[in-house]
Order: C-alpha cells, then structure tokens, then sequence
C-alpha cells in the first residue's frame, strides 16, 4: 500500500501506482489524483496492513501509521528510526564510544560550555532535511544557537507536523569526520538490507549543511554497495528491521562508517528517489513493493561512467516567500548543462522553488552549484 502525502507527489510515482495497480489509502491527497471508489479506505487499510508492504513519500504520513497501526511493528521500526537518541542508543553495540547527549529546548540556556565536548553537531531529536541542524566548534558558536532557533522555529510552522520536525527535544553528538553519503534501501522479509540508490552528499565548506545537491554514479555504487551492505544488515539485525522502505544518511572517513540518521517509510523525499529511473533504470517504488532486488554488476556493467545529480532551488531564509513575484527558471538552468527532468515548485507554499534531475561528466559543475546564490535568480 502506498500513502501519498504532502509536500510533493510525482507523475512518475502516479504513472507507477496506475501501472502496477497498487493500493493508495484514501486521504485528501490521493484524492487529488485519484477517485474516491478506486482508493483503500482507512478501516480497510488498518485490516490489510498486517501482511501488506507500506510505502509513503513523505514522512507527513507518519502520524497515520502510529496513530492507526500502534501495535503492528512498523510503529515501532518508525519510532526508533525518526528518534536520533533511540537510534543512537540501539547502536551502541556497535558505536560504544559514540558521544551524545539529549537536551530540552529549556535545558539548552542552562547548559555550562565545559559540560560540553567541542566540536559537535546539535540538531533537532524528531527532524527533516537540515532544518535545525547547526555544527558547532566553539564556545562563541554555542552561544548563537538560541538566536539562530528561534529563526528556524519560525520558519518551520505550519510546514511539517511534530512527527516530521520536533523542536523541542535535541541531541548533541560528536562532529562525524568525512564525506557524507547517503542511500536509499529497504528491508526484506527476511531483514536484509536491499540497497537501490547511493548518493554523495557534497558541500560547499565546513559550515554548509544544506541538501543543495546529491549525486550518484558506477564508480559510488561500485566503491560502496558491499561495505554499506554489510553495515546495513549488521544494523537490521540489531533493531529487528523487516519490510521496511528506509533512506539512511552516513559519514564516511576510510574504512570508518558511521549512520547519521535514518528516514523511514520512505526514500529520498520530494520524490527525488526518482532519479535512479535515470541513473540504473531503476522504479525504486516497483522494487521494494514487489521485493524486487538489483543485479548490480549487470546493471553496472552496461553503465556510463557520467554523474547523475539532483540539485534542490532552495529559496534564502532572508526572502519572504509571499513577496516573490517571479522565479528566471531559463537564467538557474543555465547553470545545468544536461537536465533530465525540470520539477518547478510551488516557492509560495515550499521553502523550494525548483527540483532539477540531471547528467554531467564534470564533477566541477556540480561543486559550481553548491556555490549559486539563489536570491540572483528570484524577482522581488
């Protein structure tokens, strides 16, 4: 079953629900794209979810699953999943040395800098996308932090529920050291890790924590897959993940792997999991739904060597989305030499204005983007 949600539904993932016939639970979205006899109501969903897969894209649809399916266990594969303290504590097995502590938005004014170890990452326990995350090197920094909350406490109401965004509880955890990846994967029957996408996640500078661009490629995939494999099916044994449709994020320094957080029910949001289509002629929806699994070395094998990247229009936090009269879409693109697919988003109602798939044989016009002020192409 598929639960379509808030902030942003694809046609590629419509086409893929009509083709395949798989059942949507009737919500004001699904019925946006769909009629009303042809969708699963909510009583006859909670009755079919017992020995049905659930896919969502978006984590919105998180408060219908625990709210209506509390004792099955993908409530519980949620809860410790969305939650970075559980997560952090269900892997001390393997991380015993991992520092992190949880603080209350009340606590955070109280808290001594000589309690704490520099530098770290604090964030938001509940969170999503980088909304609320700050890493912090210094004592002068901590002390911004209060200022720097409220703005985002701001920016985020009446965007997510506090299922998605919790600011209210938060973790401090050690700075991770390396390149940031990230994956989009499931769990099987059987608990093992099945992985269908892995992305780099680069940056602008030490201080940028945006999701500007990821991108993909044979030579990621062929680096990565069995080591994170391997970490995956280690962490699936340890909190007992079963059918379960995860994007996970990491950090990667040499041979040291650490998890930074797992998003659940779902892939990479906005839609953007659409993009292995592009890259491996991958339907990521179609795989976990009908336990499919990649042949990895034939899809590899008849592979460019090319970058297949998405990159996000986000809007300044400096811009008020309702005095944005216009958005030069032709002026933006021309910093993308071979777009695939051109999403244009609704900038008045998302803090994006623009979600853009595309190929390239030049890492540098990716490392370009990252370093794009956004507010040259937004009309005022």
């Amino acid at each position: 079953m598929i639960i379509l949600n808030k902030p942003y539904v694809s046609d590629f993932l419509i086409e893929t629900i009509k083709k395949n016939g798989f059942s949507v639970l009737d919500n004001e979205i699904a019925r946006k794209y769909f009629d009303v006899k042809d969708l699963t109501s909510s009583d006859e969903a909670i009755k079919l979810s017992q020995n049905e897969l659930i896919y969502s894209n978006s984590e919105n649809s998180i408060d219908w699953v625990v709210e209506n399916l509390k004792d099955f266990d993908i409530s519980r594969m949620i809860k410790i999943s969305k939650d970075k303290i559980l997560f952090r504590e269900a892997l001390r097995k393997i991380y015993p040395d991992y520092y992190f502590r949880k603080v209350t938005l009340d606590e955070i004014k109280k808290i001594k800098p000589q309690e704490l170890k520099f530098p770290f990452v604090f964030k938001p326990s509940v969170g999503f996308l980088s909304f609320g995350v700050y890493p912090v090197k210094n004592e002068t920094e901590w002390k911004n932090i209060i200022e720097k909350l409220n703005e985002d406490i701001k920016k985020l109401e009446g965007f997510f529920p506090k299922s998605v965004v919790d600011m209210s509880d938060f973790i401090i955890e050690e700075m991770i050291e390396g390149e940031e990846y990230a994956l989009d994967a499931y769990y099987d029957n059987n608990g093992e890790a099945v992985i269908l996408n892995i992305f780099h996640h680069p940056f602008f500078d030490d201080k940028d924590v945006s999701d500007r661009a990821y991108y993909t490629s044979k030579e990621i995939i062929e680096k990565y897959h069995d080591k994170l494999k391997s970490l995956l099916d280690e962490i699936g044994k340890i909190i007992g993940y079963k059918n379960f449709p995860f994007h996970i994020e990491l950090r990667i320094n040499k041979d040291k792997i650490i998890p930074i957080e797992v998003n659940p029910m779902r892939f990479c949001g906005w839609c953007i999991t659409d993009i292995a289509k592009n890259a491996w002629n991958i339907n990521v929806y179609e795989y976990f739904l009908n336990q499919l699994k990649p042949n990895w070395h034939e899809i590899l094998k008849n592979s460019s060597d090319d970058y297949f990247y998405f990159t996000i229009g986000d809007i300044p936090s400096s811009i008020d989305k309702n005095s944005i009269k216009s958005v030069d879409y032709d002026k933006y693109l021309k910093n993308i030499s071979n777009p695939l697919t051109i999403r244009k988003i609704d900038y008045k109602n998302n803090p994006v204005f623009a979600i853009v798939f595309a190929k390239t044989n030049s890492i540098d016009e990716i490392k370009n983007i990252l370093k794009l002020d956004m507010s040259e192409f937004i009309e005022l």
